[in-house]
């Protein structure tokens, strides 16, 4: 009875942790299996935010999938042109205020039931850079999530 009540919590616990990992497969895009990275899933009641973790626990990419988003793409900061699950996209330029060296960029691509993905990367450097954007161009989102536009 002992070794019982000492198993019920260990066992609730992984299943628990099996149920939140079928909500980060179904939430976050799939990643590439030789990326090395993991999702880190939050979820609200209307939107969906992943983080793609290196090993080390830092972030190789992030995306906010909601209805709407405050990332409004500008023009005049396009910076490389790419494709994310065979859609085109544009990445745009961003700044830090509070980490000018880093280099950033945000995308956008509209899901096929009308929500946003908002993409972004940080990195510090330009290597760091073109390895998340390879990366994050490598996604690939759930059966016909993902809308032509």
């Amino acid at each position: 009875m002992i070794k019982t009540a000492y198993c019920l919590p260990m066992l609730l616990a992984l299943a628990g942790g099996a149920q939140a990992q079928d909500k980060v497969n179904v939430a976050c895009p799939q990643l590439s299996a030789d990326s090395g990275l993991a999702w880190q899933h939050k979820a609200t009641s209307d939107s969906d935010f992943c983080r793609a973790l290196r090993s080390d626990g830092s972030e190789a990419f992030g995306l906010y999938i909601a209805n709407d988003t405050p990332f409004k793409p500008s023009r005049s900061n396009r910076a490389e042109q790419a494709s994310i699950d065979g859609h085109d996209v544009t990445w745009y330029r961003s700044e830090i205020a509070s980490q000018p060296g880093v280099e950033a960029r945000e995308t956008l691509l509209e899901l096929s039931d009308g929500r946003m993905a908002h993409v972004w990367i940080q990195a510090k450097t330009a290597a760091q850079l073109g390895e998340s954007l390879q990366q994050a161009q490598s996604m690939r989102f759930q059966s016909a999530r993902l809308s032509i536009k």
